[in-house]
């Protein structure tokens, strides 16, 4: 018998009749029929297709988790939950808060320094009625910081002001039929120390802002002469 007869044998009976028939045949002729049918089709015929259906487990209950197969190893690498990534952001140089504008921002937040001058007040009665060293200490530690912050939006205020009545003047001298004229900065610079030096006077405190210049130009003249000095040591 050729094997082509034996094919279809094999593909006109069942698989308990092939197993009969196979038992009969050599090993040498099964090779022969292994090598023209080819692997996969050799064995489907000689032991049966097997069931490629895959199993499906189904959950009574959705909100369960969901029953895997034991024969499919869990990656390591894989986790069981999956947690969402926290990323920070911070409002002053990310691109999603918008752009900064300070009169904006000022405007916004105004009544805060309300909120200081109340503390600053409620700070200096309690400075009077203390006697412990230590919160004396810490309370002029507030009122100077709150003094500070005060002074700083004020002078904000008053450089906001002046930049407004600049915009206004050179409007009214447009409108008149006049050149525009600049300021420079070097001028800017030369007025607002003036303005400084008359702010100083009327509050009493000029003596001790020159003070403190001079005490912070002799510190940078001490820096100065230190690293000449380093410098002709390495020379």
């Amino acid at each position: 018998m050729s094997d082509e007869e034996k094919f279809l044998l094999v593909e006109n009976k069942d698989h308990k009749q092939i197993q009969e028939q196979l038992e009969h045949t050599s090993f040498k002729e099964l090779m022969k029929l292994k090598e023209k049918l080819g692997t996969k089709i050799y064995n489907e015929t000689a032991f049966g297709r097997r069931s490629k259906r895959r199993v499906e487990f189904k959950r009574e209950n959705k909100n369960r988790p969901r029953e895997m197969s034991a024969k499919k190893p869990v990656s390591r690498f894989n986790p069981a939950v999956v947690v969402k990534k926290f990323v920070s952001r911070d409002p002053r140089f990310d691109s999603l808060c918008g752009t900064y504008d300070e009169k904006a921002f000022r405007h916004s937040y105004a009544f805060l320094n309300e909120y200081r001058a109340n503390d600053l007040q409620t700070l200096q009665k309690e400075l009077k009625e203390t006697t412990d060293p230590k919160s004396i200490k810490k309370i002029k530690y507030l009122i100077q910081r709150l003094e500070n912050q005060l002074r700083e939006g004020k002078k904000q205020m008053e450089k906001e002001e002046k930049k407004q009545q600049e915009k206004k003047e050179l409007l009214e001298s447009i409108k008149q039929g006049e050149k525009p004229v600049f300021k420079k900065k070097s001028e800017k610079k030369i007025l607002n120390l003036v303005s400084q030096y008359e702010e100083l006077k009327n509050t009493g405190k000029l003596k001790k802002h020159i003070q403190r210049l001079r005490k912070k130009n002799k510190h940078k003249d001490r820096a100065k002469l230190r690293d000449r000095e380093e410098l002709d040591e390495i020379e």
